[in-house]
C-alpha cells in the first residue's frame, strides 16, 4: 500500500521561509548593516548589492569607492553565498526555524582563510553588484570566486577568490 504524497507547501510559505533565513543571515553581521549591503534572492541564487553612499568614497578627487569597502563587499558576498548554500537543504526541509534564526539562533558562518582581490578599475560613485560562484566545496573547505560590476555585468570593476573554512555541522 502506498502512502499518500504530502501536499506541497504553498509557494508563499516557502518564499517567506527563504526571505526570513536570508534576512537573519544578513542582519546577524553588524558590519553588513554599516556598509549598507543588501542581497536580492532569485530562487537559490543571490546577488549582493552595495547601494552608493558618500561614506564609501575613499578618494574624493576621483571620486572612487574605497578599496577596503570593495574588498569587504566581495568577501561578505562570498560568505553569505556560502552560508546560503550550506543552509539550503535544512531551510528547504523546514529543519531551520527562521524565527529562531531571527532571535539570535544564528548558525556559524564560514571563516575566511584567505582572499585575494583584483581591482580591475575604479569603483564609480554608484551602486555596485556582486555574485559569488562556489568553485569547490567540501565538508571543511570551500573556494569561492566573486565578481563585482556596476552598470554593465560585462565590465567588472573588481573580482576576488577566497578560501574558507566551513563550520562543523555539529557546532551549528
Amino acid at each position: 500500500m502506498r502512502t499518500p504524497r504530502r501536499a506541497p507547501e504553498p509557494v508563499q510559505v516557502v518564499k517567506q521561509r527563504r526571505d526570513a533565513t536570508l534576512r537573519a543571515l544578513v542582519d546577524g553581521v553588524p558590519y553588513i548593516q554599516f556598509l549598507g549591503i543588501e542581497f536580492e534572492r532569485r530562487g537559490d541564487e543571490l546577488t549582493g548589492i552595495l547601494p552608493f553612499d558618500q561614506k564609501l568614497i575613499g578618494n574624493p578627487l576621483l571620486p572612487a569607492i574605497h578599496g577596503g569597502v570593495t574588498a569587504a563587499f566581495l568577501e561578505v558576498t562570498a560568505i553569505i553565498t556560502l552560508s546560503w548554500t550550506y543552509l539550503w537543504e535544512d531551510m528547504e526541509s523546514g529543519a531551520i526555524d527562521a524565527k529562531g534564526l531571527a532571535s539570535g539562533g544564528m548558525p556559524r558562518l564560514p571563516k575566511t582563510i584567505d582572499i585575494s582581490t583584483d581591482y580591475l578599475r575604479s569603483g564609480l560613485p554608484r551602486d555596485a553588484y556582486a555574485r559569488a560562484r562556489i568553485v569547490r566545496s567540501g565538508r571543511r573547505y570551500a573556494s569561492v570566486h566573486v565578481e563585482a560590476w556596476q552598470d554593465n555585468r560585462d565590465r567588472l570593476f573588481a573580482q576576488a577568490t577566497g578560501h574558507f573554512l566551513m563550520p562543523d555541522r555539529r557546532d551549528s
